[in-house]
């Protein structure tokens, strides 16, 4: 949720950079709104400061042995003087809080208007591989070396999905378990958490209302409920309608998930096999920090992303996103991108996004500020550290060998019983 405050003070710059992100908002009924609710609102305010007046002569009347029957009667009327108005202002105000949960985020200000066109590809980390033979995409790899059964996965659930078998369970498992790993040697707290998330933590998030259908929604549930499309929507719920304790920020949370994307993609060469399905593992990072934390603690979480794949010694990339390109909720966000040979481009494994404030305020998640002496929105970020789905895929290519063999990456193998090479 945007501050409204800001939008009142400087609404022809927040409309100008919210198109940078290409949204388009007109703020001239809002604002007429919110003058005329401020008018019923003292209207109001003056009608039931007349009856706290009137109320308070009761006893005195009382004690001076006058009839107080003629007061009750102007109380009711007074409040049934105000009955239509509240109703209204009550309907405003409603009115307003939905606009204002349709806004995006604020892009930051060093980001480049427009979309993808405009990312700017930061760095390039490990060399691109390169091969004297002629190599075999991931989909073929996996389904030679028995790792993944697209088949069978088709016949128990259908399109958009698979089913690790054998040694490439095992190798899903391992990814999973250096990242844990990992994290926990970097002293993040791991989570567990429900499949199943209610109305609120989507809006929390700020994928609702205006994503609610890109989710997989439950029936026969009272309230309805949701699968969660990534272990983020859960963990900036984790404190929301909580005061936290300013010396424990910055809270530093991990989750492993299944992820459930209802839309699974398109058939396009580039999305074959693992690279986009309704139903993949990931592991998620989430900080809550102080503002003046917050730019930090993006960086930390881009160099913890970037070491995973740097560490599994994958060529990628680092890009910074253009305003067009951030998603709904996010100031900023840097993709880390895994090169894909048989495709000859690259794939996002990681999202590092820092929302600012704005699901702190559609959470009412703030912590008490002890030199301002008062309550203040927290910031929220997050990273994938890591989505296997694009990984493994990266491995298989990135790693296959002449004869159709993988090498297992050295920082996995501890995970596979010291297993060096993937073969039929």
């Amino acid at each position: 949720m945007l501050d409204f405050n800001l939008i009142k003070a400087q609404p022809d710059i927040i409309a100008k950079r919210l198109q940078n992100k290409g949204f388009v908002v007109d703020f001239t009924e809002i604002l007429r709104d919110d003058q005329q609710r401020k008018t019923w609102l003292l209207e109001i305010e003056q009608v039931k400061a007349e009856v706290n007046r009137l109320s308070a002569s009761v006893p005195i009347k009382k004690k001076a042995g006058e009839d107080v029957q003629p007061i009750f009667q102007q109380v009711k009327q007074l409040y049934a003087s105000i009955a239509e108005k509240e109703k209204a202002m009550k309907a405003l105000e409603v009115k307003m809080d939905a606009f204002l949960s349709e806004l995006p985020n604020l892009p930051d200000e060093d980001l480049l208007a427009g979309g993808k066109e405009n990312n700017k590809v930061l760095h390039e980390i490990n060399p691109k591989p390169s091969f004297n033979f002629p190599i075999k995409d991931h989909v073929d790899l996996a389904e030679s070396l028995h790792l993944v059964d697209y088949q069978r996965a088709a016949k128990i659930s259908g399109a958009g999905t698979w089913i690790y078998t054998g040694i490439g369970a095992q190798l899903e498992w391992a990814l999973l378990n250096f990242f844990i790993q990992e994290h926990l040697k970097d002293g993040y707290q791991m989570i567990l958490l429900p499949h199943l998330l209610n109305y609120e933590s989507g809006l929390t998030a700020g994928q609702f209302p205006k994503f609610k259908q890109d989710v997989f929604w439950l029936e026969r549930t009272e309230p309805e409920k949701f699968l969660l499309p990534t272990a983020e929507t859960g963990l900036v719920n984790l404190h929301r309608n909580e005061i936290l304790n300013e010396s424990d920020l910055p809270k530093k949370y991990f989750a492993y998930s299944p992820c459930y994307r209802f839309e699974a993609g398109s058939y396009r060469s580039e999305e074959r096999g693992m690279i986009r399905g309704y139903q993949f593992n990931k592991v998620e990072l989430v900080q809550y920090t102080k503002p003046d934390q917050s730019d930090a603690m993006f960086d930390e979480l881009v160099k913890k992303a970037s070491s995973l794949v740097e560490k599994l010694g994958l060529h990628f990339r680092v890009s910074k996103l253009a305003a067009g390109d951030c998603s709904h909720a996010m100031a900023r966000t840097y993709d880390i991108e895994v090169f894909i040979p048989s495709l000859n481009i690259y794939k996002e494994v990681s999202s590092v996004s820092n929302a600012r404030d704005y699901q702190a305020r559609r959470g009412m998640v703030r912590y008490k500020d002890t030199t301002l002496n008062k309550n203040v929105f927290a910031h929220t970020l997050n990273a994938s550290a890591l989505a296997t789905s694009r990984i493994l895929p990266a491995i298989l290519e990135q790693y296959q060998t002449k004869e159709g063999w993988v090498r297992v990456p050295t920082v996995l193998q501890p995970f596979l019983e010291g297993l060096t090479v993937l073969q039929p």
